[in-house]
């Protein structure tokens, strides 16, 4: 460890988790503005569902640690919510599983300390046509919308029953006119527009949210430096 002590984000989930530090991605957005404020560190895993994160849950947010994170934001769903692979053996994961491990997961993080948050994302959408020219026509056959949209759904409905800050990504990036061409590199993970649009969102629930400390970026100190400074430029997009 390094002092002094910053307040630490975990970034939890999969591929959409794991390159979001590359090419503009939330990730890096989010520690951009947190930058002097808080330390985020990456805990994602490509291609993984939240069978698999519920496997790991207690290695990567272990009780005991003499530090916990202030904040969690969890991504799983977009990987559970895949057909079944005619040439694979791989199965989706059931819906009422799927809502129970991140049920799981999302009780085990509040439980680390009283102080620490929750926000999940929800389920993308997903480009069918992009699928199919970047991978193959395979992959786009069993990424589809209606199955996105129903795990978002479950999502966001569970959110509510065990109070977590939920942040709807379907919804969110449907929104753009063009999201089908913009917000994709390969109709499933996102390029620096469809990240722009989560970062945005998750600014907006942290500015919103009725936490004791606020961890809105603005309401944090900045690391040996005074809280009035200005921001730099490059963060001036961000929910000024």
């Amino acid at each position: 460890m390094v002092g002094p002590a910053r307040p630490l984000f975990v970034l939890f989930g999969s591929s959409i988790v794991q390159l979001s530090f590359s090419n503009g991605g939330w990730g890096s957005i989010i520690a951009d503005l947190y930058s002097r404020r808080a330390d985020i560190l990456l805990r994602g895993y490509s291609g993984w569902n939240s069978r698999q994160a519920l496997q790991v849950l207690h290695h990567v947010f272990p009780k005991d640690s003499a530090i916990q994170p202030s904040l969690v934001i969890v991504y799983f769903g977009g990987n559970d919510a895949v057909l079944p692979f005619p040439s694979s053996q791989k199965t989706l994961v059931p819906l009422p599983e799927y809502v129970e491990n991140m049920k799981k997961i999302g009780i085990h993080l509040k439980s680390l300390s009283e102080k620490t948050r929750v926000i999940f994302l929800t389920a993308p959408p997903v480009s069918y046509a992009l699928i199919k020219e970047k991978l193959s026509e395979e992959h786009a056959k069993c990424r589809t919308l209606e199955s996105c949209r129903k795990y978002a759904e479950a999502c966001k409905e569970l959110c509510k029953k065990i109070d977590v800050k939920c942040i709807d990504v379907w919804s969110a990036i449907q929104k753009r006119d063009d999201w089908l061409t913009s917000c994709f590199t390969d109709g499933i993970h996102l390029t620096a527009e469809g990240s722009q649009i989560v970062a945005e969102e998750i600014c907006k629930v942290l500015e919103e949210a009725d936490w004791e400390p606020s961890l809105h970026w603005k309401e944090l100190p900045i690391e040996f430096g005074s809280p009035t400074k200005p921001s730099s430029p490059a963060r001036q997009w961000h929910m000024d």
